[in-house]
């Protein structure tokens, strides 16, 4: 194609030096017939276009097509180049190698450097979202993995009559079917919201109500997890879906409960200008600034502040951000001097049920 290209460019510019040239040859013939005779009478055929005037036009139209030459094959580089670049690095990538970005010189026109910048744009999301995507299935890997073992360890050991069946070995199990129920049910939300098709039903709903029944709900855990709660419950009414929009605020909590027990946690509702909010702030260890550009992370997890005791899998924080996203909304980590982690959900404020 760069040749076809080149080849093109060069040919189109010598075609328009010679359409010039034979505008300005027969421009003149036609002066000279018709027009030159008529005002100056005393011309005579002996004038017209001697040997020198002939040379003359033959060493302006072969200087015309080398100059034309050498634009059309400079201009045709300064073409080709980048898209030549953009060419092999789509090649790369589409081997595998997301690694690969197309390079521009100096002196490129704009759109070329706009081309090679999206190009490479685009390639850094992918080879993101290759990372992410390997990151993810070793991560699913890892923490179905410890629920498994654990399970089939304790049927290998009622059949074998290792254990003694009890009402509390098979609560325990139960139990263990329940976090991979879990796991599963926050991997199939977050796999609709990357696609864009978590549903919500949304209805009138105050978020102070909500929050107050997450805290109602959880209020055995925080207890266990040594959590003194206050809140400021402001009536903010939104239209949302109810139990996504709960489910939302109790992943906060039970964060909460897994990574800042023996802390101190206020939660707030309340309006601010265009949107409604759910703020959830404890005291217990916080995340570094890097930490918290990457805390809506799938399955991150900052074990060196936030320990990984409590157990969880790491998608609390993601689902509550695909949940407020679902809405129109955001969550986001507010920055703060003293200790402890504060993160708020906002939602559009809508008073009417928004059409889904």
């Amino acid at each position: 194609m760069a040749k076809n290209l080149n080849s093109l460019i060069v040919r189109a510019m010598i075609a328009l030096t010679l359409l010039a040239f034979a505008v300005v040859y027969f421009g003149l013939t036609a002066y000279f017939f018709f027009i030159y005779e008529w005002l100056y009478p005393e011309f005579t055929d002996d004038d017209f276009l001697r040997t020198g005037d002939v040379v003359t036009l033959g060493l302006l139209l072969g200087i015309g097509i080398s100059t034309a030459s050498l634009l059309g094959w400079i201009l045709a580089r300064r073409i080709v180049e980048p898209l030549k670049s953009v060419a092999g690095a789509a090649r790369r990538v589409a081997e595998g190698d997301f690694s690969a970005r197309a390079s521009l010189r100096r002196g490129n026109f704009g759109e070329a450097s706009d081309l090679v910048d999206d190009f490479n744009q685009m390639a850094e999301r992918l080879q993101r979202a290759e990372a992410e995507l390997q990151y993810s299935n070793s991560a699913v890997a890892h923490e179905l993995r410890t629920p498994l073992t654990i399970l089939r360890g304790r049927l290998q050991g009622l059949l074998d009559g290792a254990f003694t069946p009890s009402a509390a070995l098979y609560g325990r199990l139960i139990e263990h079917v329940d976090d991979l129920s879990a796991i599963v049910e926050e991997l199939r939300t977050l796999a609709l919201s990357n696609a864009g098709q978590l549903d919500v039903q949304c209805s009138r709903l105050d978020l102070a109500v909500e929050a107050e029944a997450a805290l109602t709900s959880l209020e055995d855990q925080l207890g266990k997890a040594g959590i003194a709660t206050t809140v400021a419950l402001s009536s903010a009414v939104t239209s949302a879906d109810r139990s996504r929009v709960r489910q939302a605020f109790v992943a906060l909590l039970e964060n909460c409960c897994r990574y800042a027990p023996q802390s101190a946690v206020h939660v707030e509702t309340g309006v601010a200008a265009q949107h409604v909010f759910f703020r959830c702030t404890d005291t217990g260890p916080g995340l570094s600034d890097e930490n918290r550009m990457r805390a809506f992370e799938r399955f991150w997890r900052a074990d060196d502040s936030r320990g990984r005791s409590g157990g969880g899998s790491g998608l609390g924080l993601p689902i509550v951000k695909a949940i407020a996203q679902a809405h129109g909304g955001d969550a986001l980590i507010l920055s703060s001097d003293g200790p402890g982690l504060a993160v708020e959900i906002r939602l559009p404020r809508r008073e009417q049920p928004a059409s889904i």
